[in-house]
């Protein structure tokens, strides 16, 4: 199975959202190379929110690009087998963090949002991943930096999305 077939049935599976969830699906059909950053009519990402549920504190990264404190995330490589895989390492890379483990249910929210050309818009799959207690974050090459949030200090620092992700995240826990 492809990273494009495994997408379709996981968008297929998500609760809620569903004329979110059918624009994503609507996307793939019309783009077979949605899945890849090459698609600049927009393209699928994968991301994971990096929460640390006995502190009660989520790792957000102040993104070089965006200049916005954010999820772990990115685009899809070759080398995914599926969109938890893609989620998993982008959280990994980001954060520097081993061990980290996917909170069990598929993606917690779906998050389409505009980004600058030569692309249009990124149809991101967000999961959520549990750091195991003491982990340590290192700043990778895409962040300015990387801080550990209360999770009632989020909504002062991130956007609405990060905060949507948080609460769907927080009603899995």
């Amino acid at each position: 199975m492809t990273l494009y077939d495994e997408a379709v049935l996981v968008l297929k599976g998500v609760g809620g959202q569903d004329e979110l969830r059918h624009a994503y699906l609507a996307h793939l059909e019309a783009h077979p190379d949605g899945m890849w950053k090459a698609c600049t009519a927009g393209h699928v990402t994968a991301s994971a929110l990096v929460v640390d549920p006995g502190r009660g504190r989520v790792l957000l990264t102040l993104h070089r690009k965006l200049r916005m404190w954010l999820q772990m995330g990115g685009h899809c490589e070759p080398g995914d087998a599926t969109l938890e895989a893609a989620a998993l390492r982008e959280a990994t890379e980001e954060s520097g963090i081993a061990g980290l483990t996917l909170l069990p249910g598929g993606p917690v929210r779906l998050d389409r949002h505009p980004i600058p050309a030569p692309c249009h818009w990124h149809f991101d799959v967000q999961y959520a991943v549990v750091a195991e207690p003491g982990s340590v974050q290192t700043i990778s090459d895409e962040s300015l930096d990387l801080r550990w949030f209360p999770y009632e200090e989020v909504s002062r620092v991130a956007d609405d999305s990060v905060v949507r992700l948080l609460e769907g995240t927080l009603a899995r826990l």
